[in-house]
């Protein structure tokens, strides 16, 4: 049984780590849910798409696609929004790291595969979810990805990681300032030591920089609980933030 939904959320990167537990807990809150990642998580990405039926009773669409790619973006949301009817939230999460690296030696090629998913990906989600909003005259929530590396360079060895969530925040800013007269909120969440896949790469190269005031990561949920405060109707006066959800890494 399809439960009344609140509307349609999309989220990128919703295959596994924090991108799912967003996408789980938007349906918890009552949200019909269009869920991407890469064509090779597909299988993953339907497997999220049935536990949200079975637990939350929304519907869902899976919609694979490489965010870098802006004719794969524009894709993605409009039959989404298509499928689903409208879309109300647009989560830009899908991110990438790469094995740390000193700047001397820092591939042009890594620099520009973390640039292009991490930023390039953001930009293109926030422009093509922006068009559709503002077609639709209805408001929006846009949501981006940035990092508690987005806020201070913290992250030895992560020139572009760093370079690319600092990139997010400007955007998000600017994005803001401009779509806020069309009723749309654009604001950021800034994770820090998340037990993700992610984190554990991080953690196992470089582990003095993910201590936390509580001794321990945080879970992806407690990112997916603040995007579902962003995403909520309660959220409509904040604009062009970036939130820190770090466990007390440090203090903005």
């Amino acid at each position: 049984m399809i439960a009344k939904s609140l509307g349609v959320a999309l989220v990128t990167g919703a295959a596994q780590g924090i991108g799912k537990a967003i996408a789980m807990r938007l349906a918890s809150d009552g949200f019909k849910v269009a869920l991407n990642d890469l064509n090779s998580k597909k299988e993953q990405l339907e497997a999220v798409a049935r536990e949200v039926v079975e637990k939350h009773g929304q519907a869902s669409f899976v919609v694979p696609g490489d965010v870098s790619q802006e004719k794969e973006v524009h894709e993605m949301v409009q039959s989404a929004s298509k499928t689903l009817g409208g879309l109300d939230v647009m989560v830009a999460n899908a991110g990438i790291i790469t094995p740390l690296k000193s700047i001397t030696d820092f591939d042009i090629d890594d620099w520009d595969r973390i640039l292009r998913v991490n930023a390039r990906g953001v930009f293109l989600c926030y422009k093509h979810a922006s068009k559709e909003m503002i077609s639709r005259k209805q408001g929006g929530r846009i949501i981006g990805a940035s990092s508690i590396a987005g806020k201070q360079g913290c992250l030895k060895y992560y020139p572009a990681y760093c370079a690319s969530k600092f990139a997010v925040r400007g955007l998000t800013q600017s994005a803001a300032l401009e779509l806020g007269e069309h009723g749309i909120t654009v604001n950021a969440y800034a994770p820090g030591s998340i037990d993700t896949p992610m984190l554990k790469q991080t953690y196992d190269e470089n582990p003095s920089e993910m201590l936390t005031s509580f001794g321990e990561s945080g879970q992806p949920e407690d990112i997916a609980s603040i995007v579902s405060y962003l995403a909520s109707k309660e959220s409509r006066y904040i604009t062009g933030q970036t939130i820190s959800v770090n466990g007390g890494i440090y203090f903005d």
